[in-house]
């Protein structure tokens, strides 16, 4: 009588689908699992454990190990993760946002994507009340270490990343506020993490502040950032206070929408 339920359950196409996912799960959470911790894990019996398994591995998702039995997961579903990404317009999602963020502002607003120690221009939202043309395009480069969205970006590395960045960057004073001392670097990022934004005070081009947020969820190192940028003379404190709270609406307005892909 218990069989039949066990064989009837399995038929179930929901059930059957939940619990080849979970086991997915349950792997993923782990370096390498045995058949009876799966079983128990997943509240199911040897057999049943044994079958999800043998699919899994028999679909590529699950290996067992030669050396010792266990099973693992295989690189397929980061092949699965790769080919959706691939397919994914972080630029075409993130960019409303970007607009109404620049529509409240009247400010110019930038959106980066990280390329080792450098941040590259994917998108800017340019205001239509800016009397200044900024230098930037997309397309464009610039250091972490002297950027608002680079500096944002690397509040959020770990203490190796943030070394690596530095001594893999050439430090240049390209102006008169840029930080080239190591330690002055962290004592920003600290301050930072601390506000939830960042600032470039005129260390990248006189004349222009801006001030930046990550884009980064689940305690992830930042790919993405945006700023907005506006001339020193309507940059003052009581301003940058007010841009930090719209920033931060837009910041997780967008983690709200698509947080999961950043």
């Amino acid at each position: 009588m218990a069989n039949e339920k066990i064989k009837k359950a399995d038929k179930n196409p929901i059930q059957v689908a939940d619990r080849l996912f979970k086991t997915l799960e349950f792997l993923a959470s782990r370096k390498e699992s045995g058949l009876m911790e799966v079983a128990s894990a997943m509240k199911l019996n040897k057999s049943t454990a044994h079958r999800i398994l043998t699919s899994l591995e028999y679909m590529g998702y699950v290996k067992q190990s030669k050396e010792n039995g266990k099973y693992f997961l295989t690189m397929k579903i980061v092949e699965l993760s790769g080919l959706v990404m691939s397919r994914v317009d972080i630029i075409g999602m993130v960019r409303p946002h970007l607009e109404k963020l620049m529509e409240t502002t009247g400010e110019t607003v930038h959106f980066v994507k990280r390329d080792g120690n450098e941040a590259i221009y994917i998108d800017k939202v340019e205001s239509h009340q800016n009397s200044i043309q900024m230098i930037s395009h997309i397309g464009s480069r610039i250091p972490l270490y002297c950027s608002g969205v680079g500096k944002a970006m690397a509040a959020t590395f770990s203490n190796e990343e943030v070394r690596d960045v530095w001594k893999s960057s050439r430090i240049v004073k390209l102006t008169p506020h840029t930080i080239t001392d190591y330690m002055d670097f962290e004592e920003v990022l600290d301050r930072i993490r601390k506000l939830g934004y960042a600032m470039d005070d005129e260390e990248n081009e006189l004349g222009v502040r801006c001030i930046a947020t990550d884009l980064s969820s689940n305690g992830k190192s930042a790919e993405y950032a945006f700023s907005i940028s506006a001339p020193v003379s309507r940059m003052d404190e009581k301003r940058i206070s007010k841009l930090s709270e719209y920033m931060q609406r837009t910041r997780q307005d967008i983690l709200k929408d698509i947080g999961g892909l950043l």
